[in-house]
């Protein structure tokens, strides 16, 4: 039986891995997630192992670089960036590789990947509750952005960690037939990319800890898209349990 569970609160997109994302009032999902999401990444030239991205853990600074867009026609990708320091330089550039470079230690390189670079599933989410739960936990003002989600809820069941009842079910993005949907695959087992600051960096060890206190190291679920469509914030939102 569907039921519904409350509406979009917040939509997120990362168009370059571990740095800055963008809030967003209107969001087009594909089979690939949110349209510009996590398309481009820093790759570590020297890397042979399996996950070759330089991340935020790696790199905390990452955080505030911020991409933008100068190019109209792409509206999806950006085209240049903002660096800490203010200036901005084009995305794909000599620059800011030689910067990003510097400041990790070793080369990299910025690269495109059509079908996005996600550490599980294309969609993730997160319910303004457990956000709120974490921050009184770690006494930190709460703050969405340190979870980096696709998309936040504000739940009729202001309960934290909701989210995991919905595991094995589908959740549903307006009351149209034809709405966009997701199936919400499994709980986000959350790294060290919680502590970092979304606007100076600055680490804080407390919000990991009290992640793993209060549930074990997760907060928020992963999702895969069902249905495209669009996702808008204030849309309601609706569960639907697994029959299985």
């Amino acid at each position: 039986m569907r039921t519904h569970i409350g509406e979009v609160e917040g939509l997120y997109r990362y168009p370059v891995k571990s740095m800055r994302g963008e809030s967003l009032a209107v969001a087009q999902v594909g089979w690939h997630g949110i349209a510009g999401d996590r398309r481009l990444a820093l790759h570590r030239v020297d890397d042979r192992g399996g996950f070759p991205w330089l991340t935020a853990s790696r790199l905390p600074e990452l955080v505030c670089y911020s991409p933008l867009r100068r190019t109209p026609s792409d509206a999806e990708l950006p085209s240049n960036v903002r660096t800490p320091a203010g200036t901005e330089l084009t995305l794909f550039g000599d620059e800011l590789a030689a910067e990003v470079s510097a400041r990790h230690g070793a080369p990299v390189a910025m690269v495109h990947l059509n079908r996005g670079i996600f550490d599980e599933a294309s969609m993730s989410l997160i319910a303004h509750a457990t956000v709120e739960q974490i921050g009184r936990a770690s006494s930190q003002p709460p703050d969405v952005r340190r979870f980096r989600p696709n998309v936040a809820l504000r739940t009729l069941d202001a309960r934290p960690f909701i989210e995991e009842d919905w595991v094995g079910g589908v959740l549903t993005f307006g009351d149209a037939p034809d709405a966009a949907a997701v199936a919400v695959t499994n709980r986000d087992v959350r790294c060290a990319m919680v502590n970092i600051h979304p606007d100076s960096a600055r680490i804080d060890a407390e919000v990991l800890k009290a992640i793993v206190r209060l549930r074990a190291n997760t907060a928020g679920v992963y999702a895969t898209v069902t249905r495209c469509g669009s996702l808008v914030v204030g849309q309601p939102v609706f569960f639907e349990p697994s029959t299985m």
